[in-house]
């Protein structure tokens, strides 16, 4: 059950009744008509748009649509009244029967609720973290990683099958620079004293990489000149990084279905592929950028190189792919490995990106748009920094990274679900402070502990609820008569677990996981508030003693249907539902 797409069914049908009925011109378009909250709730329990979005196009005035479509839906045995608000607005208000029946449905379909069955939305990937293999994850490689783990977990409850990959860049000059300074922790394996130079690495997580090369390769490598120990270095203190991202991708409880790796795409033909692509299409060409904007570089000289022509799709200039010594730039791979995304059959795809990669967003749209010929959108996600504070301070590097504090160390001192519900708690745009000692603190004010204590308390009253010999299986409750439920504080809880289905539907088409988080604490709001009035008002109690049965059970499918929502929304955020605080 979705009341709101329910609503919207019943508009709709009423609309396609007036077109037989010759009051609404035929061929209209009601795309755009909405049933959504209004926006204050004293105007009643939804509201729709369809006479002010028709109008225009129907030649008509809102007023007369909207009089006309309110006597239709009022017949309805679901709708109470409909008024007919300012221009044109239609504000209804629902039976107490048909709010009831949410609680039912979510007791029916238990985790499954609000979840939108497989298979009825598109092949999408999802490509996050994309950390450079030469360290542990940092704050901010962490924030993305759980942003774009719980729009996995969101894309996919909402009915979409989906693929989380990440992009190993292992192909660049960084990991020639790993090398170098894993072999530095290799002679310091041997004794002697690691010549850690400016633009190594100079962090202690490298010492184990060292140590793990000597026992594989003893002395062998020390009289040899780096051409000789380049290759062989970079390979295995990549692998051995990967390993480590991979050991704090788990931590945070993040597993990738696909790892990729932009070396595979060298010598491959891969990327002369996926430049003859945009070849076929006319958009390579041999010619001379303009100079930067701004001050100019001294060392700028114009060079004839192989250029992709961007700009044909809305990209503020082109862009090389070939510098003029023949080599390929930083962009042909990225060229590749998105063609090789698109050829695996992906209908969407979204890439999760830090903020100080916004140069790349218009580029990488466009090619995709040129390689797909305008068929798989590209949606690219910028995630901004975390300042992480403790104590009202700024919290201090890492000793063991040696430049910035570890996706380890928050998670070690806050713990996972604390820190992936905390990294949610904003919009991936917009900057995020992570005091340690705020997330943690047990108040209204921390929206991690607010939702966890909801949670608590619920499996509190189920534990009551059962010692006192209640049937609490979703099937017998279920079977509960829930007319009993009309108390207004009980009937706001159950318009909140209505929308449910609404908030996942938007979330999941703007790519927002955020805006689970927030509807869990409203959620949890709401719970609270209700719980809190049966403080003053002993009927609202969900176990009391002498109490009528059939009303116990009434409210106890009440309490457990908000359980239900809560866990399903935290499991979207990759968070486990709290039992009881400790």
């Amino acid at each position: 059950m979705n009341p709101f797409a329910d609503i919207r069914a019943l508009v709709l049908d009423a609309l396609n009744a007036m077109t037989a009925a010759g009051s609404l011109p035929g061929g209209l378009d009601f795309a755009a008509v909405a049933v959504e909250p209004p926006r204050d709730a004293a105007h009643g329990d939804m509201a729709t748009n369809a006479a002010m979005v028709l109008a225009r196009p129907a030649g008509m005035k809102p007023r007369d649509i909207a009089e006309d479509l309110a006597g239709r839906l009022a017949a309805d045995p679901r709708v109470t009244s409909a008024e007919v608000a300012g221009p044109g607005f239609l504000n209804l208000r629902l039976a107490g029967d048909f709010w009831r029946g949410v609680v039912g449905a979510a007791l029916a379909a238990g985790a499954d609720y609000g979840r939108i069955p497989a298979g009825q939305g598109a092949r999408i990937n999802v490509e996050f973290v994309s950390a450079n293999p030469t360290g542990p994850m940092h704050v901010g490689h962490m924030r993305g990683a759980v942003f774009g783990d719980a729009l996995a977990n969101l894309l996919a409850f909402a009915g979409n099958e989906v693929t989380r990959e990440y992009y190993v860049n292992d192909g660049g000059a960084q990991v020639d620079v790993l090398a170098r300074s894993a072999y530095e922790r290799y002679r310091e394996a041997h004794g002697f004293d690691p010549q850690i130079a400016e633009g190594l690495y100079p962090g202690d997580y490298l010492i184990p990489v060292g140590q793990a090369l000597k026992a594989r390769y003893g002395d062998s490598l020390l009289e040899r000149p780096e051409s000789e120990w380049l290759a062989q270095v970079r390979d295995f203190a990549a692998a051995a990084m990967m390993d480590m991202i991979r050991d704090d991708l788990a931590l945070l409880g993040v597993t990738m279905d696909v790892y990729s790796s932009e070396k595979a795409l060298y010598g491959t033909g891969r990327i002369e592929a996926g430049i003859a692509r945009l070849q076929e299409a006319g958009l390579i060409y041999e010619g001379t950028l303009e100079p930067p904007k701004g001050k100019l570089p001294d060392d700028w000289e114009a060079r004839e190189q192989t250029l992709f022509r961007s700009t044909a799709f809305g990209d503020d200039v082109d862009r090389p792919v070939k510098k003029s010594d023949g080599s390929w730039t930083y962009f042909a791979p990225d060229i590749a490995y998105h063609w090789d995304k698109i050829d695996r059959g992906f209908d969407q795809l979204i890439n999760i990106f830090g903020a100080d990669h916004g140069g790349y967003v218009k580029r990488l749209t466009a090619v995709v748009q040129a390689l797909s010929g305008g068929r798989v959108p590209l949606d690219i996600k910028l995630v901004q920094l975390v300042r992480l504070f403790k104590n009202g301070e700024p919290f201090k590097m890492s000793k063991r990274a040696g430049t910035f504090v570890t996706l380890r160390d928050v998670v070690e001192q806050a713990g996972r679900d604390v820190t992936r519900f905390h990294m949610l708690t904003r919009k991936n745009d917009a900057a995020l402070d992570f005091d340690f000692d705020k997330v943690l603190e047990q108040s209204k004010d921390n929206p991690v502990w607010y939702v966890q204590y909801a949670s608590a308390r619920i499996h509190s009253v189920l534990r009551r609820a059962g010692e006192a010999g209640l049937d609490l299986s979703d099937e017998a409750l279920g079977r509960a008569d829930l007319t009993g439920l009309d108390h207004p504080a009980q009937a706001a809880l159950i318009r909140k677990l209505g929308e449910w289905p609404r908030t996942v539907e938007i979330a999941a088409r703007a790519h927002e996981p955020h805006r689970i988080a927030f509807y869990l604490y409203e959620l949890a709001s709401e719970w609270h508030g209700f719980w809190n009035r049966g403080n003053d008002e002993p009927a609202l109690r969900f176990v009391t003693e002498g109490d009528d049965p059939a009303a116990t059970a009434a409210k106890i499918a009440l309490a457990r249907a908000v359980g239900v929502v809560i866990s399903a929304g935290l499991g979207i955020l990759g968070v486990t539902p709290a039992t009881e605080m400790r």
